[in-house]
Formats: structure tokens, C-alpha cells, sequence
């Protein structure tokens, strides 16, 4: 059987290995400024107390009613350049690393829409796109039934953000419930991992925390993960608990059932110790 060896990674500077997070906790409504405005105002306020890693959760900018909402395509069209922009330009007056959260993106074969993950620089250059890959679709017998695939098309690609702390791997909310993309972004380089996220109150009240926590101990990784709380709409709503995880599964952060941000001290020395004297990474025989 074949082992697989961690890539050897270019050592982060030491001042970069330590640092403060924030994952930003929002309720997005139907209106793109308001939303907008609302997740500018959150960043701020986690960079004025020291955070240097900002992340912000799925459907920063409209939340549907349902999946089969065929406004996502118009506001992809009016709104992802306008987004992108924006949250570039607060990246760079803050200086900070940001995870700016999903936003629908226009497909350019389809009417459909991408639901897309940013990363920029703290001088606002954008290190990273991710598009979502597994895709909502669910009917519970007692509880919400979804179809993302309706209105958003998969992406295909595996992406580990190039960070000045590291390679960040990101993923979107349903991703997490796929181990095998999180060992694929730790093969590429990843010591982080992004979990931006929408879930649902009845999945999340018994899975939300158990995956993330599975997530950061099976890959000895930080994990941010930044959600949507509360009612968006007459028939959505979501279970929120932003949560900070640490290598060993510890969480360090919860921001609970409201608006606001939570934050955590990383050492990024602990998950090159830990991967050292726990190498299970390193012992993987299957693919």
C-alpha cells in the first residue's frame, strides 16, 4: 500500500505564526447594500481589537427564500463585481486577511450562478476563489427540504489560500460534511481550514459542531468557521454558533445565536507540533 507523505511547506516568518482571528456571525436579509454595509461594519470592529484573520460567512450579500429562487442569477449580475470590490478595498484599509464569505457569481454557460468564496490580502489583492462543490440538496422527513443544485452550478477545483500566515483551505457549509475534500486541501498545504457557512437550525443543532470538530482533529488544523444566525426571511432561517476550532478539536470561540464576532489566539506552531507527534497524516494507506 502506498503511504502519503505531508508536503514540505516554505515556513511562514515568525511573526506570522501567531496572530488573532475573527469569524464574523451575520443575518443577511434580501437587500445587497444593506447586507453589504452590515458585513463592512463587523469587519471593522473585529480589526479595531487586534484581529488579523477575518472571516465572514456564506451568503454575505443576499439570502434566498429558497433554492429555487431565480433572483440569485440578477443579483449575481448587479452585485458580485460590486462585492468583490468592496470587500478588496476594506482588506486593504484594514490591512487585515480576509475571508470575505460567499457571494453568487454569474456562470457564464448557464443562467445559473456560482456560489463563490473570496480570499484577499491585507493589501486587497485577491489570493483565492473558491466555487462551492457539493451542492444542498436534501429532504428531510421532519424539517427543511433543499435544492441548491436549482439555481447554483458545483465548482470543480480543490483550493488552499496562499496566506502571509499559511495556506488556508477553503471550503463552503454542505462541504464539510465531505472528509475527503479536507485531506485533499491538507495534501495541497493547508494548516487552516475556512468553513464559511449557512446551516440549517434542525442539521445544525446536532452535526454543526461534531463535524467541524471531527474536521479540525482528523487534520490537525485550525478550522474557522463563520455562519449565518437567525430568521433571513418568512421561510428561512439558520442555526448560527460561530465557532473557532484548534488542532486538537478544543473550541476556542463560539459566538452563539446573534449578530457580532467572536475571536481566538492561533499559534500556528501547535499544528507543526502536533502533526509531528501525532503523524496519523502522514500514515494514510488509502487515497
Amino acid at each position: 500500500m502506498t503511504t502519503f507523505p505531508l508536503p514540505s511547506l516554505d515556513p511562514m516568518p515568525a511573526e506570522n505564526s501567531r496572530f488573532v482571528a475573527a469569524v464574523v456571525q451575520l443575518t443577511s436579509v434580501q437587500d445587497p447594500e444593506r447586507n453589504l454595509r452590515n458585513a463592512e461594519s463587523w469587519v471593522e470592529r473585529a480589526a479595531a481589537v487586534g484581529a488579523k484573520l477575518v472571516v465572514l460567512p456564506e451568503n454575505v450579500v443576499y439570502i434566498a427564500d429558497d433554492d429555487r429562487d431565480e433572483a440569485k442569477r440578477q443579483i449575481a449580475d448587479a452585485w458580485f463585481d460590486v462585492a468583490r470590490d468592496r470587500m478588496a478595498a476594506l482588506a486593504r484599509s484594514l490591512c487585515v486577511t480576509l475571508i470575505a464569505g460567499t457571494y453568487p457569481e454569474p456562470d457564464p454557460v448557464s443562467r445559473c450562478v456560482f456560489n463563490t468564496l473570496l480570499v484577499f490580502g491585507p493589501d486587497g489583492a485577491l489570493l483565492a476563489r473558491y466555487r462551492k462543490i457539493h451542492l444542498f440538496d436534501i429532504a428531510l422527513s421532519h424539517g427543511p427540504t433543499h435544492r441548491e443544485s436549482d439555481t447554483v452550478s458545483p465548482g470543480a477545483e480543490v483550493v488552499v489560500a496562499p496566506t502571509v500566515f499559511g495556506g488556508i483551505g477553503l471550503s463552503v457549509c454542505y462541504d464539510v460534511r465531505f472528509p475527503e475534500l479536507f485531506r485533499h486541501l491538507v495534501s495541497k498545504g493547508a494548516e487552516m481550514l475556512a468553513v464559511p457557512a449557512a446551516f440549517t437550525v434542525p442539521t445544525g443543532h446536532d452535526h454543526w459542531e461534531v463535524l467541524l470538530r471531527a474536521r479540525a482533529i482528523e487534520n490537525l488544523s485550525y478550522v474557522f468557521a463563520a455562519a449565518q444566525v437567525g430568521r433571513h426571511t418568512a421561510k428561512r432561517a439558520t442555526f448560527g454558533r460561530s465557532v473557532i476550532v484548534d488542532p486538537w478539536g478544543i473550541v476556542l470561540a463560539n459566538a452563539g445565536t446573534d449578530e457580532g464576532f467572536v475571536t481566538a489566539a492561533i499559534d500556528l506552531e501547535r499544528v507543526r507540533r502536533l502533526r509531528r507527534e501525532l503523524p496519523c497524516l502522514s500514515h494514510r494507506r488509502i487515497g
